[in-house]
Protein backbone atom coordinates (compact mmCIF):
# COMPACT_ATOMS: atom_id res chain seq x y z
CA UNK A 1 0.00 0.00 0.00
CA UNK A 2 2.95 2.38 0.76
CA UNK A 3 4.35 1.81 -2.80
CA UNK A 4 1.20 2.52 -4.36
CA UNK A 5 0.68 5.96 -2.61
CA UNK A 6 4.33 6.83 -3.33
CA UNK A 7 4.01 6.10 -6.95
CA UNK A 8 1.28 8.06 -7.19
CA UNK A 9 3.04 11.08 -5.41
CA UNK A 10 5.57 11.09 -7.47
CA UNK A 11 3.33 10.60 -11.22
CA UNK A 12 1.20 13.53 -9.64
CA UNK A 13 4.79 15.37 -9.10
CA UNK A 14 6.61 14.74 -11.97
CA UNK A 15 4.37 16.78 -14.90
CA UNK A 16 5.51 20.09 -12.75
CA UNK A 17 9.16 18.93 -12.37
CA UNK A 18 9.66 18.17 -15.74
CA UNK A 19 7.52 21.26 -17.77
CA UNK A 20 9.19 24.29 -18.50
CA UNK A 21 7.11 27.13 -20.31
CA UNK A 22 9.30 28.15 -23.31
CA UNK A 23 9.84 32.17 -22.33
CA UNK A 24 8.33 34.85 -25.03
CA UNK A 25 8.94 38.37 -24.40
CA UNK A 26 6.18 40.69 -25.90
CA UNK A 27 8.24 44.50 -26.74
CA UNK A 28 5.32 47.35 -27.06
CA UNK A 29 4.88 50.89 -25.34
CA UNK A 30 4.54 52.71 -28.55
CA UNK A 31 3.32 52.67 -31.70
CA UNK A 32 0.96 55.19 -34.07
CA UNK A 33 -1.46 56.70 -32.37
CA UNK A 34 -3.75 54.72 -34.43
CA UNK A 35 -2.17 51.40 -33.19
CA UNK A 36 -3.66 50.96 -29.84
CA UNK A 37 -0.61 48.39 -28.07
CA UNK A 38 -2.86 49.14 -24.70
CA UNK A 39 -5.72 47.40 -26.74
CA UNK A 40 -3.61 44.58 -29.04
CA UNK A 41 -1.02 43.61 -27.00
CA UNK A 42 -3.32 41.60 -24.39
CA UNK A 43 -4.56 39.47 -27.78
CA UNK A 44 -1.28 39.08 -29.31
CA UNK A 45 -0.41 37.32 -26.20
CA UNK A 46 -3.40 35.22 -25.88
CA UNK A 47 -2.61 34.00 -29.57
CA UNK A 48 1.01 33.01 -28.83
CA UNK A 49 -0.03 31.54 -25.24
CA UNK A 50 -2.34 28.60 -27.25
CA UNK A 51 0.63 26.75 -27.49
CA UNK A 52 0.58 25.59 -24.07
CA UNK A 53 4.17 25.55 -24.00
CA UNK A 54 4.93 29.07 -24.39
CA UNK A 55 4.78 31.51 -21.74
CA UNK A 56 4.67 35.10 -22.85
CA UNK A 57 5.88 38.35 -21.05
CA UNK A 58 5.74 41.95 -21.81
CA UNK A 59 7.94 44.92 -21.24
CA UNK A 60 6.12 48.00 -22.21
CA UNK A 61 8.36 50.26 -21.38
CA UNK A 62 11.25 50.51 -24.58
CA UNK A 63 13.35 52.61 -21.93
CA UNK A 64 13.99 49.32 -20.62
CA UNK A 65 15.01 47.52 -23.49
CA UNK A 66 18.95 48.10 -23.73
CA UNK A 67 19.25 46.79 -20.24
CA UNK A 68 16.93 43.85 -20.07
CA UNK A 69 18.31 40.15 -20.35
CA UNK A 70 16.96 39.17 -23.21
CA UNK A 71 18.86 35.29 -22.71
CA UNK A 72 16.28 33.73 -20.96
CA UNK A 73 13.69 34.25 -24.06
CA UNK A 74 13.17 31.92 -27.02
CA UNK A 75 11.57 34.59 -28.76
CA UNK A 76 11.26 38.57 -28.60
CA UNK A 77 7.87 39.94 -30.40
CA UNK A 78 8.42 43.38 -31.51
CA UNK A 79 5.13 45.21 -31.13
CA UNK A 80 5.95 48.97 -31.19
CA UNK A 81 6.91 51.61 -33.00
CA UNK A 82 9.49 54.16 -31.80
CA UNK A 83 8.92 57.86 -32.68
CA UNK A 84 12.24 58.97 -30.39
CA UNK A 85 15.71 58.47 -31.85
CA UNK A 86 16.79 57.81 -27.67
CA UNK A 87 14.24 55.50 -27.33
CA UNK A 88 14.79 52.67 -27.00
CA UNK A 89 17.73 53.93 -28.96
CA UNK A 90 20.99 52.36 -30.79
CA UNK A 91 21.65 50.47 -27.24
CA UNK A 92 17.89 49.05 -27.73
CA UNK A 93 18.86 47.74 -31.38
CA UNK A 94 21.96 46.33 -30.52
CA UNK A 95 20.66 44.65 -27.48
CA UNK A 96 18.09 42.96 -30.02
CA UNK A 97 20.56 42.48 -32.77
CA UNK A 98 23.01 40.59 -30.72
CA UNK A 99 20.37 38.33 -29.29
CA UNK A 100 19.47 37.26 -33.15
CA UNK A 101 22.89 36.79 -34.01
CA UNK A 102 23.53 34.58 -31.15
CA UNK A 103 20.60 33.04 -32.25
CA UNK A 104 17.22 34.35 -30.99
CA UNK A 105 14.07 34.04 -32.37
CA UNK A 106 12.61 37.40 -33.27
CA UNK A 107 8.61 38.70 -34.64
CA UNK A 108 7.59 41.40 -36.23
CA UNK A 109 3.85 42.56 -35.70
CA UNK A 110 2.09 45.18 -38.33
CA UNK A 111 4.08 48.24 -37.96
CA UNK A 112 7.12 47.05 -36.15
CA UNK A 113 8.20 47.51 -39.54
CA UNK A 114 8.31 51.24 -38.80
CA UNK A 115 11.14 50.84 -36.02
CA UNK A 116 14.22 51.77 -35.55
CA UNK A 117 14.20 54.42 -38.17
CA UNK A 118 17.30 56.44 -36.51
CA UNK A 119 19.11 52.89 -38.18
CA UNK A 120 16.95 51.84 -40.72
CA UNK A 121 20.07 50.84 -42.74
CA UNK A 122 20.98 48.20 -39.90
CA UNK A 123 17.01 47.32 -39.21
CA UNK A 124 16.86 46.35 -42.52
CA UNK A 125 19.46 43.75 -42.48
CA UNK A 126 18.05 42.40 -39.47
CA UNK A 127 14.30 42.27 -40.36
CA UNK A 128 14.40 41.45 -44.20
CA UNK A 129 11.95 44.74 -44.79
CA UNK A 130 11.40 48.09 -43.40
CA UNK A 131 8.75 50.77 -43.50
CA UNK A 132 10.01 53.29 -46.39
CA UNK A 133 7.27 56.51 -45.82
CA UNK A 134 8.60 57.98 -49.31
CA UNK A 135 6.29 54.63 -50.70
CA UNK A 136 2.54 54.52 -50.56
CA UNK A 137 1.19 52.92 -47.47
CA UNK A 138 -1.33 50.62 -47.73
CA UNK A 139 -4.94 50.10 -49.51
CA UNK A 140 -7.71 51.81 -47.86
CA UNK A 141 -8.53 49.71 -44.86
CA UNK A 142 -11.04 46.67 -45.83
CA UNK A 143 -11.01 42.87 -46.57
CA UNK A 144 -8.64 41.36 -48.34
CA UNK A 145 -7.69 37.78 -49.12
CA UNK A 146 -4.33 36.17 -47.65
CA UNK A 147 -2.72 33.93 -50.14
CA UNK A 148 -0.28 30.78 -48.42
CA UNK A 149 2.70 30.85 -50.95
CA UNK A 150 4.38 27.92 -49.04
CA UNK A 151 2.84 25.18 -48.26
CA UNK A 152 5.74 23.45 -47.10
CA UNK A 153 6.89 25.95 -44.46
CA UNK A 154 6.71 24.90 -40.50
CA UNK A 155 4.62 28.04 -39.90
CA UNK A 156 2.22 27.71 -42.56
CA UNK A 157 2.19 24.14 -43.46
CA UNK A 158 -1.68 22.97 -43.47
CA UNK A 159 -3.30 26.36 -42.95
CA UNK A 160 -5.42 27.68 -45.99
CA UNK A 161 -5.76 31.03 -47.79
CA UNK A 162 -7.75 33.29 -45.57
CA UNK A 163 -9.92 36.45 -45.17
CA UNK A 164 -9.12 39.52 -43.02
CA UNK A 165 -10.38 43.22 -42.78
CA UNK A 166 -6.87 44.82 -42.28
CA UNK A 167 -4.52 47.50 -43.76
CA UNK A 168 -3.03 46.06 -46.88
CA UNK A 169 0.85 47.68 -46.52
CA UNK A 170 2.44 48.37 -49.74
CA UNK A 171 5.08 50.34 -47.61
CA UNK A 172 7.80 47.61 -47.46
CA UNK A 173 11.09 48.21 -48.79
CA UNK A 174 14.69 46.45 -48.57
CA UNK A 175 17.24 44.41 -50.71
CA UNK A 176 18.00 41.61 -48.21
CA UNK A 177 17.14 38.22 -49.62
CA UNK A 178 13.51 36.90 -47.39
CA UNK A 179 11.27 34.32 -48.52
CA UNK A 180 7.85 35.27 -48.43
CA UNK A 181 5.04 32.47 -46.77
CA UNK A 182 1.84 34.70 -47.39
CA UNK A 183 0.95 37.61 -49.64
CA UNK A 184 -2.05 39.73 -50.90
CA UNK A 185 -2.95 41.44 -54.08
CA UNK A 186 -3.65 45.14 -53.41
CA UNK A 187 -7.14 46.61 -54.76
CA UNK A 188 -5.30 49.89 -55.87
CA UNK A 189 -2.27 48.66 -57.86
CA UNK A 190 -3.20 44.75 -58.44
CA UNK A 191 0.61 43.99 -57.07
CA UNK A 192 1.07 40.97 -54.91
CA UNK A 193 2.83 42.19 -51.64
CA UNK A 194 4.70 40.15 -48.60
CA UNK A 195 2.24 39.69 -45.61
CA UNK A 196 4.62 37.48 -43.70
CA UNK A 197 8.10 36.36 -44.58
CA UNK A 198 11.11 34.61 -43.13
CA UNK A 199 14.62 35.29 -42.98
CA UNK A 200 17.38 33.51 -41.22
CA UNK A 201 20.36 36.43 -39.19
CA UNK A 202 23.22 34.88 -38.09
CA UNK A 203 22.00 31.99 -35.91
CA UNK A 204 18.88 33.41 -35.73
CA UNK A 205 15.59 32.96 -37.01
CA UNK A 206 13.37 36.02 -37.86
CA UNK A 207 9.20 36.03 -38.47
CA UNK A 208 7.80 38.98 -40.16
CA UNK A 209 4.20 39.91 -40.76
CA UNK A 210 2.47 43.26 -41.66
CA UNK A 211 -1.04 41.81 -40.46
CA UNK A 212 -3.18 43.20 -36.53
CA UNK A 213 -3.56 46.84 -37.51
CA UNK A 214 -5.90 46.49 -34.38
CA UNK A 215 -7.76 44.03 -32.32
CA UNK A 216 -10.22 42.81 -34.45
CA UNK A 217 -7.67 42.63 -37.44
CA UNK A 218 -5.48 40.47 -34.89
CA UNK A 219 -8.72 38.73 -33.30
CA UNK A 220 -9.01 36.39 -36.98
CA UNK A 221 -8.21 33.18 -36.13
CA UNK A 222 -5.70 32.54 -39.35
CA UNK A 223 -3.81 35.81 -38.06
CA UNK A 224 -3.50 34.85 -34.50
CA UNK A 225 -2.49 31.31 -35.69
CA UNK A 226 -0.03 32.65 -37.86
CA UNK A 227 1.41 34.56 -35.25
CA UNK A 228 1.66 31.72 -32.91
CA UNK A 229 3.56 29.10 -35.07
CA UNK A 230 5.91 31.81 -36.33
CA UNK A 231 6.47 32.76 -33.04
CA UNK A 232 7.25 28.99 -32.25
CA UNK A 233 9.66 28.36 -35.89
CA UNK A 234 11.45 32.14 -34.67
CA UNK A 235 11.90 29.96 -31.40
CA UNK A 236 13.37 27.28 -33.10
CA UNK A 237 10.99 24.97 -31.18
CA UNK A 238 8.55 22.00 -33.64
CA UNK A 239 4.61 23.23 -34.05
CA UNK A 240 2.59 21.86 -32.04
CA UNK A 241 -0.41 21.15 -34.21
CA UNK A 242 -2.48 20.41 -31.08
CA UNK A 243 -2.49 23.73 -30.75
CA UNK A 244 -4.33 25.47 -33.83
CA UNK A 245 -7.51 27.11 -32.60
Amino acid sequence: MLKRLVMIALWMITPSLGFSAERVLIVTGEDYKGHRWQQTTPVLKAAIEVDDRLQVDVLDDLTKLAATDLAPYRAVVMHFKNYDANVPGRAGFDALSKYVHHGGGLVLVHFACGAFQECKDDFEKLVGRVWDPKLRGHDPFGPFTVRITDHDHPITAGMSDFETDDELYTCLAGEVSIHPIAVARSKVDHKDYPMAFVLTVGKGRVFHSVLGHDVKALSVPAVGELYRRGTVWAAGLKQDKGASP
